[in-house]
Formats: C-alpha cells, sequence, structure tokens
C-alpha cells in the first residue's frame, strides 16, 4: 500500500513534465507508469492548463486537480526529470526524497547566458531566412533582429505585466523594421520578417496538438490547437501594425526578389542551425552532437522524400527520420526522445506556410491564402503519421515497467 508520500511525488511529477512540455497523453501514459510502480491505483486526465488525478478503487477514490500553465521545452531538464523518476521507481530514492530534488531542480540557474541566448536568437533567425531561399540581405536582416527580440525576451526587458504581449510587440518591431529598411535597401520583407520571427512561430505546439488529436485525446489537442491559430493570429496582428506604420512613416516598400546564396551557405546553415536550438532549447552542451545528427538526417530524409513523393509528403521521410533515430538514441543514451526530436521538428514543421497562408490572408489573396493553409495542414498530418510509424517501429522507452 502506498503512502502519501508517493501520491506526492506522481502528483509533483506531473507538474513538471507539463512544464517542460510534453503533451498531455504522453504525461498520461508516464504517470501511469509511474503510479503502477509505486503501487498505486491511479487514473489520469490532462489538458493543456490542468491535471486531474484519481487514485483508489473506483468507489473510494481520491481525486486531485493539478493546475498548471503550459510551459516551454526545456531539454536539459526532461533529461533531470527523467533521472530522478527513475531512481524513484527503482527504489534508489524514497517518494519524498524525488519530491525534494524536483523542487530544486526548479531552483537551478538557467545554464545559458543571456549574450549566448540572443546569440542563438540571431543565428536561429539568420538560418531559417537562408534556407528559405534568401540573400545576404534577408539573412543579415533576419539575424540582427531575431536578436534583438531574443534579447528583449532573455533579459527580461518588459515588465512582468507586459510580457504576455512580447510576442506581437516583437512582431511589430520586426515588421516595423523591414518595411523601413525595404524602402532604402532592396530586400524580400517576407522573408526578412519570418527570419526575424521564426522561434516564436507556434509549430511545436501545431504538432503537439495535431499529435493529440490523432491519439483521440480531442479536449487537449483542440485547446492547444485553438492557443497555436490564436498565436498566429496574435503575431499577424503585430506584422500587420507594423508594416503599415513603416508604410505611413517612411512610404511604401520596393518589391524585391532575393539574390540566391551559393549552395555552401544552405549547408553551412544547416550545420550551425542545430546548435542554436541547442541553446533555445536549453539543452545539455553534450547533447548538441547527437542534435547535430538527427537534424541533419531529418532534413535529408525530407529533401529525398520530398523528390520522391512531393513537398507535402516529402515532411514524413523527415519525421519518420527524426522520430525512429530520436527513439533509438533515448535506448541508447538513456535520455527522453524529445532532447533530439524537438530540436529536428523545428526544422521540419510547417509553420513558415501557416504564417505565409495568413500573410496571403492580409494582403486579400483569398485563394492562395486558402491553397497555402490546405497545404500546410496536409503537411502536418504528413509529420504527425512518420512519427506515428516511427514510434510503432521503434516504441519511445517508458519510464518504468509496471510489475
Amino acid at each position: 500500500m502506498a503512502d502519501d508520500g508517493a501520491i506526492a511525488f506522481v502528483l509533483r511529477l506531473g507538474r513538471a513534465l507539463h512544464a517542460l512540455g510534453y503533451s498531455s497523453h504522453r504525461i498520461e501514459e508516464l504517470l501511469a507508469d509511474a503510479a503502477g510502480r509505486l503501487g498505486l491505483e491511479g487514473q489520469f486526465f490532462t489538458t493543456p492548463t490542468s491535471i486531474f488525478s484519481a487514485f483508489g478503487p473506483q468507489d473510494r477514490q481520491s481525486t486531485f486537480l493539478v493546475r498548471v500553465e503550459p510551459g516551454d521545452l526545456h531539454l536539459e531538464r526532461l533529461g533531470r526529470v527523467q533521472e530522478i523518476a527513475e531512481a524513484v521507481l527503482e527504489g534508489r530514492q524514497t517518494p519524498r526524497q524525488g519530491f525534494a530534488a524536483l523542487d530544486a531542480l526548479d531552483r537551478e540557474p538557467p545554464r545559458w547566458g543571456v549574450a549566448l541566448t540572443t546569440l542563438a536568437f540571431g543565428i536561429a533567425g539568420g538560418s531559417a531566412a537562408c534556407l528559405l531561399g534568401g540573400g545576404a540581405v534577408e539573412v543579415a536582416a533576419a539575424a540582427v533582429l531575431a536578436m534583438l527580440t531574443g534579447w528583449v525576451a532573455a533579459a527580461n526587458l518588459l515588465p512582468i505585466a507586459a510580457r504576455r504581449f512580447h510576442e506581437p510587440f516583437a512582431a511589430f518591431v520586426v515588421s516595423f523594421a523591414v518595411s523601413a529598411l525595404a524602402t532604402r535597401v532592396p530586400l524580400s520583407t517576407y522573408l526578412a520578417t519570418l527570419g526575424g520571427l521564426i522561434v516564436l512561430l507556434p509549430g511545436l505546439t501545431l504538432s503537439a496538438a495535431m499529435s493529440e488529436l490523432n491519439a483521440q485525446h480531442l479536449v487537449s489537442g483542440t485547446a492547444r490547437l485553438t492557443g497555436a491559430i490564436m498565436r498566429f493570429l496574435v503575431l499577424m496582428f503585430g506584422v500587420a501594425l507594423g508594416a503599415r506604420a513603416a508604410q505611413l512613416a517612411f512610404g511604401a516598400a520596393v518589391p524585391a526578389v532575393p539574390a540566391p546564396l551559393p549552395t555552401w551557405c544552405e549547408w553551412a546553415a544547416l550545420v550551425v542551425a542545430p546548435f542554436a536550438f541547442t541553446v533555445l532549447m536549453r539543452a545539455r552542451a553534450a547533447d548538441a552532437p547527437a542534435i547535430l545528427g538527427v537534424c541533419v538526417a531529418a532534413v535529408l530524409g525530407s529533401r529525398a522524400g520530398s523528390r520522391a513523393l512531393g513537398p507535402e509528403l516529402g515532411v514524413f521521410a523527415g519525421s519518420l527520420v527524426a522520430g525512429s533515430l530520436s527513439n533509438v538514441l533515448a535506448r541508447v543514451r538513456h535520455t527522453p526522445a524529445l532532447v533530439t526530436l524537438s530540436p529536428a521538428l523545428l526544422l521540419l514543421v510547417p509553420g513558415s506556410v501557416g504564417f505565409r497562408s495568413l500573410a496571403l490572408l492580409l494582403d486579400r489573396e483569398v485563394v492562395n491564402g486558402i491553397e497555402a493553409a490546405f497545404r500546410m495542414v496536409i503537411m502536418f498530418a504528413a509529420l504527425v503519421a512518420g512519427l506515428q510509424v516511427a514510434g510503432i517501429a521503434v516504441p519511445a522507452p517508458r519510464l518504468a515497467r509496471t510489475p
């Protein structure tokens, strides 16, 4: 018979997993594993803002509600949480010791400082602009503006009450600066703006929502999908407002076609982008080589799939490669699969297609905007299908098997 320490530990573990970006159905699986191993009879229901837990026989259950806020990925802490959970489930620590260890983990200072995080934002923005076909001017503008928005976020420059408005504020600043620059220097405002905001696009949130819907977790999937759509709309509002303000202040920007960069620049961007994601997703330095390998393999798989199946379904091949390799590495390295999978998905998820769809709709190009939105849906479906097949071929490791 489990004591109260076991129940408290399972509840604290659920809060930790939720805060670190796990999808709802995955949290429920891991909590069920932990409860069974600790001798608890538990049932769990998770949404993006709450965790409901019930322990005991059906007619004598004790029910708990844990109110949570959607968290961002913190890949280093994901691994640490898994280590603590396995130590408790294997009997090397008591549940109360595991509870204290999870609390202490929240108080640890961040591994990466403001300067390095700001630089990582710039590398990610410039690499995205390069991989999307931008020229030297677009890459430079995207890198500088991404560093600006990253510095504001990493240094917590906005007042606490205004931090929830960071995304529309960043979209306004980036769009205003790009539109103003385009009146003096020929550049593609779309690519420069997209590169400057690429880290803020909710591509991973959309992927998680589609995955939850595919797992028949309809409440959580619908809520997460709605939240991602709202983030897109908020970003596009900031972009539209910034472009209009720049037009009133400096005049209309001259449309320009980006000058293509040499092929080696694209390969260089593909190599440096995973290191930027290592910092932005707060992974350990020791995880960087594995992240690089999975990212490169995923992109190569996606391009091979695009040549064979078309650009929309090429995402299926990329996610299949990323998911399979991540699950294999998770078993070999004893780390969560998300450590290598999440950065790879950033290179695959069609968040830029969703951004383009809304941009076209704002420009009153309704037919093209709807076509781009349809492409985005197909690409997300292909991505989730690839992850599902990878999960069947190479199942992701569980916390511990229930005895």
